[in-house]
């Protein structure tokens, strides 16, 4: 027999996009029925985000070790690697129950668990279930995006979804990929022991600032890990426990063997088997097609997060979208997306933090800016701790408006967060210099760069004038 329902709001997806539509749709007491095909959470809880930075943190503590000596500590650090991927996985037993499908139906929420398909424009079936609801929200996420080299196929490799299952270390572990995933991974592992090459056919962190980036790959490179830049991955083969890599670099071929491969070559959507055109919904490679307003050629439907084409693929960019169509779906507030202000990570250390435009998107655009720095190795906190690797960036109009910030250092996804709302409120650089920080803090950076940002202006005769001036006065 055919369950029928009627909700409000129907989401298909249980990742942080899709959650949280549900939990604030039912905060307002609207009808929300949630459909997850694997695990509730999604990829950020099970195979991403969280993972990954826990296993970080482990790694980030067998360097503390490593390097005590500095702190005139001496200290001797084992790694049982059993261990560590026990503590990844407690990381997520301790997170799951916030995402659970029990204290979602507590909220108020139906929850679904299987493959969900649309039959029409209004109907979603799962199951014996059909699902006609006033308004979806497509929340599907996205997957591994696996390259077409000849051989990969041949033999086991690693992904997100499954290098956290691993309880030994591995030996050499060769990744295909310098993007965020492929360089966080190859620290960590590198600081337990593993050999680590990378291969990347363009340049690591290709999206980031280059000045910014090159500090992130020489402080890795230092630690051991090959990071081969512009060289393709031709071919790939299998033998026994062992597993090589062909690569061709300016014309010439070069194999490179290890214990293990991982893929990191980034994401694709994951929108197969929705049956997306019985709901005359407009999708392709990138993703689904949606206007500013994230709707879908299908005006019942959204569609964000990952699944969305042509947006941001970050967990906090999905909760942004989260809230656009709550306020647009439950109360018509007109809504328009806006990826100008929504910042990104990259958990290597040092970190690399940034939000708004990098300086070549300035300069791409022909604006009249300038360009503010102030190191780390000036921060008396970076001084005590030892880490005083990098340095903050600030891209501004002429008048001081701020239109970007990059930081790379110790602690950077943290203060990226005030230059982030700088941007998204229109600030300029003395409103930054106006609020008082405390001493001594990494946050002491953000104020001395709005002093690198006037000191120019300190050397201009008319105000030299104007204090001389002022002194006659007393």
């Amino acid at each position: 027999m055919v369950d029928i329902l009627t909700p409000d709001i129907c989401v298909i997806g249980g990742g942080p996009g899709g959650l949280s539509v549900a939990a604030a749709a039912a905060a307002f007491g609207v009808s929300t029925v949630l459909i997850e095909r694997h695990k509730m959470g999604g990829d950020c809880l099970n195979t991403g985000c969280v993972p990954s930075k826990a296993l970080l943190a482990a790694a980030k503590r067998a360097e503390m070790i490593r390097s005590a000596g500095m702190f005139g500590v001496v200290a001797q650090g084992i790694i049982d690697f059993a261990k560590v991927h026990d503590h990844v996985h407690g990381v997520i037993a301790a997170v799951a129950p916030t995402d659970s499908a029990a204290r979602f139906t507590a909220l108020g929420v139906r929850v679904i668990h299987g493959h969900a398909r649309f039959r029409d424009r209004s109907t979603v079936v799962v199951g014996e279930t059909e699902v006609r609801a006033r308004r979806f929200v497509i929340a599907t996420g996205s997957r591994p995006a696996l390259p077409p080299i000849p051989g990969l196929d041949g033999g086991p490799y690693l992904t997100n979804e499954n290098i956290f299952d691993l309880r030994e270390r591995p030996e050499h572990l060769i990744i295909i990929g310098a993007g965020p995933v492929g360089l966080e991974m190859a620290q960590a592992f590198r600081r337990f022991g593993s050999s680590v090459t990378v291969l990347e056919a363009a340049q690591p962190l290709a999206k980031d600032d280059p000045e910014c980036a090159a500090i992130v790959v020489d402080r890795l490179e230092r630690e051991g890990v090959i990071i081969r830049g512009g060289v393709n991955v031709i071919g790939v083969a299998h033998a026994g426990a062992t597993v090589t890599a062909t690569i061709e670099s300016a014309g010439a071929e070069q194999t490179i063997t290890g214990s293990h491969l991982m893929v990191a070559t980034g994401r694709t959507p994951s929108i197969d088997g929705l049956d997306l055109d019985a709901a005359g919904i407009l999708h392709g490679r990138a993703g689904i097609v949606v206007n500013r307003k994230l709707k879908t050629s299908n005006r019942r439907v959204y569609a964000i997060g990952d699944c969305a084409a042509g947006q941001l693929q970050y967990t906090h960019a999905a909760n942004y979208h989260a809230g656009l169509v709550i306020r647009n779906a439950l109360f018509r507030i007109p809504v328009r997306v806006n990826n100008s202000a929504i910042p990104w990570v990259t958990f290597t250390e040092p970190e690399l933090a940034h939000t708004g435009l990098t300086e070549a998107q300035a300069r791409e655009r022909r604006m009249k800016i300038r360009v503010a720095r102030w190191p780390y190795h000036d921060n008396d906190r970076a001084q005590t701790e030892r880490d005083t690797h990098g340095h903050i960036k600030v891209i501004t109009t002429r008048q001081g408006r701020i239109l970007g910030a990059t930081i790379v250092g110790a602690q950077a996804g943290e203060l990226i967060g005030t230059w982030t709302l700088a941007i998204a409120r229109g600030l300029n650089m003395r409103a930054l210099g106006n609020f008082v920080v405390p001493y001594p803090t990494l946050s002491e950076l953000g104020k001395r760069v709005v002093i690198d940002f006037f000191t120019p202006n300190l050397t201009s005769p008319w105000l030299r004038r104007i204090i001389a001036w002022m002194r006659i006065f007393g």
